[in-house]
């Protein structure tokens, strides 16, 4: 069998049919996923970026056009002209499958198929959409424990091209932001874009190395140079040699140690412990920290020079509660990701879900969504994730409790289920719309729906 190319993405609410093509397919294409319905199709095709969607004609819900499969043909080639649809289609739908490949639809199956020909076609399909765009890059589906997930806020994008602009050189970079929004991640992905990306980047952290032993961690020791030292040891920079050595949590060192780092930094050279030969070492510096570099400087708790040395280009992580578009995206990563893990056959997130994830503030940022995730995957009984799920997860819950709270504060269960109906009624039963009218969040407001029977 040749090899394996292309990315496919299967769009149809039969279990049994997705199922059963996330078998057949990826014996012949390289990547597959399969979605139940075209509502995360837009996102689905941001971040997986396939050559070919192979999309059902028909699905639960209505299109005023009359049959989604046109529908979601037209919006598919105005968002991505270069992706290429096949239709998958009962023998009744044949003449809107037709109509549909005059929308620009590649070809249609008929459904029962018959796999050499479904193949063949997605082969085609998948050639073609190649030849048109030939340099659209590879994008890796699944987000790996070391993987940068870039999303699509500005603030990422702009990040991104920063990275792409410093990685082959050089350059010293300081890293800052919140714990957990991935800082030891971005270190690695700037690393694995470097001219040194051929030997394993050397991670510290710094803040956790005791006093007495960081000269010894850090630059090394000659045996016999203090009671313990039986043997010579390599330290953290000469182990960076010809490499790069990433310092996490910089600003813990404390003040009398920050000379002796500022002088390895400049120098590129270091004295092991005991000995009194400078050892000249090749590395390239990234740091990082959550702290206000700047704060600690005027305050004189940062030495003001090592502070310019380690900051020659300083990229600002920014909180997940600020790129609230890439929460959802990421949840399904690790929702994928321990699904797989723990064995549950779960299909993804129900709009309660979607709702509360995007609505919490997550001041733990990517960490404390990944370790949400992952409890509620554990502990979930049905097929999709819901805002049940999520208050299994401690700080979710507390937060989750405080706003539904606030809404019943004085107010007797009578007038608060009336005030409930009345938002819903005036809302024209959007939820979001009724949450802004009562002052509360749409977890709140899905909590107070079922609490009702609403």
């Amino acid at each position: 069998m040749a090899s394996k190319k292309g990315k496919i993405l299967v769009v149809d609410d039969n279990a049994g049919i997705r199922s059963a093509l996330k078998i057949l397919l990826p014996m012949y294409f390289e990547q597959v996923e399969t979605i139940a319905s075209p509502s995360t199709l837009v996102r689905m095709l941001e971040r997986f970026q396939p050559d070919v969607v192979l999309l059902d004609m028909n699905f639960n819900t209505s299109i005023n056009t009359g049959n989604e499969g046109l529908y979601w043909t037209g919006e598919v080639k105005k968002m991505a002209p270069d992706v290429e649809v096949v239709l998958f289609t009962a023998y009744a739908d044949i003449a809107l499958a037709v109509e549909g490949m005059k929308r620009g639809a590649f070809d249609f199956i008929v459904k029962p198929w018959d796999n050499d020909k479904l193949v063949e076609t997605l082969t085609l399909a998948r050639d073609k959409a190649r030849r048109s765009h030939p340099e659209r890059p590879q994008i890796q589906t699944e987000h790996s424990e070391g993987s940068m997930f870039w999303g699509n806020t500005p603030a990422m994008k702009l990040i991104r091209k920063t990275l792409d602009k410093i990685a082959p050189t050089d350059a010293t970079v300081l890293i800052t932001g919140e714990n957990g929004t991935g800082k030891d991640v971005l270190a690695k992905e700037i690393h694995e874009h470097s001219l040194r990306k051929g030997k394993p980047m050397v991670a510290v952290d710094a803040g956790a190395i005791t006093e007495t032993l960081f000269e010894s961690e850090l630059f090394g020791h000659v045996k016999g140079a203090f009671t313990d030292a039986h043997t010579d040891h390599l330290g953290k920079f000469e182990q960076a040699d010809g490499s790069t050595l990433f310092l996490d949590e910089i600003g813990n060192i404390p003040l009398h140690l920050q000379a002796k780092l500022l002088r390895a930094i400049q120098n590129r050279s270091i004295v092991r412990v005991g000995g009194n030969e400078a050892k000249p070492v090749d590395i390239r510096l990234i740091c990082a920290t959550n702290m206000d570099l700047e704060r600690l400087v005027r305050e004189g708790r940062f030495r003001e020079d090592l502070y310019y040395r380690i900051n020659t280009v300083h990229i600002a992580l920014p909180a997940l509660r600020n790129r609230r578009e890439d929460i959802v995206p990421l949840a399904e990563i690790f929702l994928r990701k321990y699904a797989q893990k723990y064995h549950r056959n779960l299909e993804g997130l129900d709009s309660s879900a979607v709702s509360a994830l995007e609505s919490y503030g997550w001041s733990g940022n990517i960490r404390e969504l990944q370790n949400c995730i992952e409890k509620a995957v554990i502990l979930s009984e049905g097929s999709l994730l819901t805002v049940q799920d999520f208050q299994l997860c401690e700080h979710y819950s507390e937060h989750y409790s405080e706003r539904t709270e606030a809404l019943s504060r004085d107010v007797s269960p009578a007038d608060e289920e009336k005030k409930v109906r009345e938002a819903i009624e005036r809302a024209n039963g959007n939820i979001s719309a009724a949450a802004k009218m009562l002052g509360v969040s749409r977890p709140t407001m899905y909590a107070k729906l079922k609490k009702y029977g609403l």
